[in-house]
């Protein structure tokens, strides 16, 4: 049996993940985890996500076929007792995937990718649950349904993609406490070979542990379970209540489609190329604006102020630069995740020099002159220019990273000798 949950907690506490951990513990008795439990990051764009967007998924191998009942039975109480049903946009759900069929394995394959890049209805997931026979509960308005059905697909199916992290739970006294960790194990933890996003080089900052009154201690990302195991040994902390390694599609880049940018919608996530057509510009607030287009329409990205550093590699794009960007697109423009800079202008128009000096403009179409000798030149003149940025992969932080964003130590280009922002 597939067990797939959402939509369990809300901007002021619990986690979806606390309730599969919880949930794993209990059905013990009815069986073991086949695998790992999935850690789903679905779109990241959706406006009724209650924080991260996460859905879990546990696969169970039953003992008996006749426990299905008291499992769906244990399941269910526990979301009743545990999810925080007085927040608006917690709408959960559960599903239970007890057999499937090549034409299900396909269905559910193509919905929970969308899941992750589209903006899907309760009604689509409902209609996969009733052609198939799903046993479910949606609760409130059973928005819960879609990404409690995505998770349960991808357990079906398989990633394409994957990760692993290692969350770490506190005793529920703790819950709404500081967090006490010993900051001098993170670093040494954070050196530790095939984990990410533990600390933030640049802002000198722990980044693997959240600050809402939420039961997560802490949540070590890496390439293997063996990777986030070896860090995890070396943390200092106050007790912990359990921990449970996922699966997960974090780190990924999952979201992201490649697209032109005339095809581009708000809500979604892409991969596009194009050439810088503006100079970037520093808004209020200290937020930067490129704008990027590809011959036939243009839209501006954005290098929000959490992004630091990042931002100085914008400011130092010209026109004329190639790029491929990436990120997320609300209300037209685009938040930028990461950047790669494929190809630079090295070359800039200048008034033609004479006498040491540069020749004056004598307006709009009539040509320079100089003002030292009288020379006059028709044009300007094309000169090579030095740039204090090279081509190659810019990622933003650890400390603004999305979930689902793939950091550059993930990528061949990076190990290649692509340039970071730090």
């Amino acid at each position: 049996m597939i067990i797939g949950l959402d939509d369990t907690d809300s901007k002021e506490g619990m986690c979806t993940t606390y309730i599969a951990a919880v949930l794993i513990e209990k059905l013990k008795a009815f069986g073991r985890v086949e695998g790992y439990p999935l850690l789903v990051r679905l779109n990241p764009n959706i406006i009724y996500k209650t924080r991260g967007n996460a859905a879990l998924a546990i696969p169970i191998g039953m003992k008996r076929s006749e426990d299905a009942g008291p499992i769906k039975k244990i399941v269910i109480d526990t979301i009743e007792e545990m999810a925080v049903f007085s927040a608006q946009n917690t709408n959960p759900g559960v599903v239970f995937i007890e057999e499937s069929s090549e034409g299900m394995k396909k269905d559910l394959a193509r919905f929970s990718l969308r899941a992750v890049r589209d903006v899907l209805e309760i009604r689509e997931a409902e209609e996969l649950l009733s052609r198939y026979g799903i046993s479910h509960k949606g609760f409130k308005n059973g928005r819960g349904l879609i990404g409690a059905l995505a998770a349960a697909g991808f357990a079906l199916t398989g990633l394409p993609d994957l990760t692993y992290e290692l969350i770490a739970y506190r005793e529920k006294k703790r819950w709404g406490t500081p967090r006490l960790i010993e900051e001098g194990s993170v670093w040494k933890a954070a050196a530790q070979p095939d984990t990410w996003d533990t600390v933030d080089h640049e802002s000198k900052r722990i980044v693997f542990a959240p600050h809402s009154p939420d039961p997560i201690l802490f949540g070590i990302r890496g390439k293997s379970e063996l990777a986030v195991r070896r860090a995890f040994s070396l943390i200092k902390s106050e007790p912990l209540e359990r921990y449970v390694v996922y699966m997960t599609n974090q780190n990924t880049d999952m979201h992201l489609m490649k697209a032109k940018i005339s095809e581009v919608l708000d809500f979604r996530s892409y991969i596009l190329e194009g050439t810088v057509t503006k100079p970037p510009r520093t808004m209020e607030g200290g937020h930067v604006i490129l704008e990027i287009g590809d011959g036939t329409s243009a839209m501006e990205c954005a290098a929000f102020e959490p992004t630091k550093g990042f931002r100085s590699i914008i400011r130092r794009l010209r026109v004329g630069d190639e790029v491929t960007v990436y990120g997320s697109v609300k209300e037209g423009t685009l938040n930028l995740e990461k950047l790669k800079l494929t190809a630079l202008n090295q070359h800039e128009s200048k008034n033609p020099l004479c006498c040491a000096k540069r020749m004056k403009s004598m307006g709009r179409q009539q040509g320079y002159r100089c003002e030292k000798c009288g020379a006059t030149a028709k044009e300007q003149v094309i000169e090579s220019i030095k740039r204090n940025i090279s081509t190659g992969f810019y990622e933003v932080p650890p400390s603004a990273r999305r979930h689902l964003s793939k950091p550059l130590v993930r990528f061949q280009e990076h190990q290649e000798g692509s340039s970071c922002a730090r």
